[in-house]
């Protein structure tokens, strides 16, 4: 437990921090991915060729969580990035939120592919229970490690000047620029993807994640979660359909959490939140 003010003050990660850590994410990314565009022969001579299971993607994709650690350490040394880790193990959340994930999400997507035509028509794509188990143990390892950054540092930095739907917002134009050079790039996850879709699904996602991450108190592990069943091996090819139906269900989630997510009230802004520190 805090003993006294100054212990206080030695735990809180200041609002400004929130540029360092946005430039360690891009820079760390955009290079890695910049140099695979720009010097391919180069690049997969000496690493190989970039895939969504490469080293080099999954430290990419590890950015977000690479800037979050620095920063917090920095602030606040390894104490401060212990108790910041132990948001991971906060798992209390509504029923109504984990209903969400377990049948909502599942269902926007057979819903999209539905809608798309392709329900029925196309094949489960893994052969074996073992390719099925590396499938999903890649997924957990690969995106919601991302959360550690976007929900564990960036979103209550924004929100401590902006009230959750602005900061949602914010975030998921950030979130969605980020994974632009992916884009531009061969052998990635969103190599035959639109961007424009995936722009305006991003900030549908950051609307939704946003409203799940206060709900449940400034949890990491629900919006890993989250992540996780997103991007879960097992749903049928959805897009676009799936998208549209994320900003429907963003529009319905800020609607009925809209007391949260337009004021203040009930916004998570600390990193390491009082009860968590040592």
């Amino acid at each position: 437990m805090l003993k006294n003010s100054s212990e206080i003050g030695r735990f809180k990660i200041s609002t400004r921090s929130l540029m360092p850590f946005l430039l360690i994410t891009f820079i760390v990314t955009w290079t890695i991915l910049g140099l695979y565009i720009f010097l391919p022969n180069k690049m997969t001579s000496i690493f190989g060729k970039i895939t969504g299971d490469h080293p080099m993607f999954f430290l990419a994709v590890y950015s977000p969580a690479i800037a979050a650690i620095i920063v917090v350490l920095h602030s606040s040394g390894i104490k401060g990035v212990q108790s910041y880790l132990r948001r991971v193990l906060i798992w209390r959340s509504t029923k109504s939120w984990y209903t969400f994930l377990i049948l909502g999400i599942p269902l926007i997507f057979i819903s999209g592919s539905a809608l798309k035509g392709n329900l029925f028509t196309e094949p489960f794509q893994f052969s074996s229970f073992h390719s099925l188990f590396m499938a999903f143990l890649l997924t957990a390892i690969k995106g919601p490690v991302e959360e550690l950054g976007w929900r564990g540092v960036a979103l209550p930095l924004l929100q401590r000047n902006f009230t959750p739907i602005w900061a949602a917002f914010i975030l998921g134009i950030i979130w969605a620029i980020w994974h632009l050079p992916a884009f531009l790039l061969s052998g990635t996850p969103q190599e035959f993807w639109p961007f424009i879709p995936f722009f305006f699904g991003a900030i549908a996602l950051s609307v939704i994640v946003t409203a799940l991450f206060n709900g449940s108190k400034g949890s990491i592990l629900i919006p890993m979660l989250f992540h996780f069943f997103l991007n879960n091996p097992i749903w049928p090819n959805a897009q676009p359909y799936d998208i549209y139906l994320f900003v429907v269900a963003a529009f319905f989630i800020t609607w009925f959490n809209r007391k949260t997510m337009f004021t203040k009230e009930g916004a998570v802004t600390r990193v390491i939140p009082f009860g968590l520190t040592p």
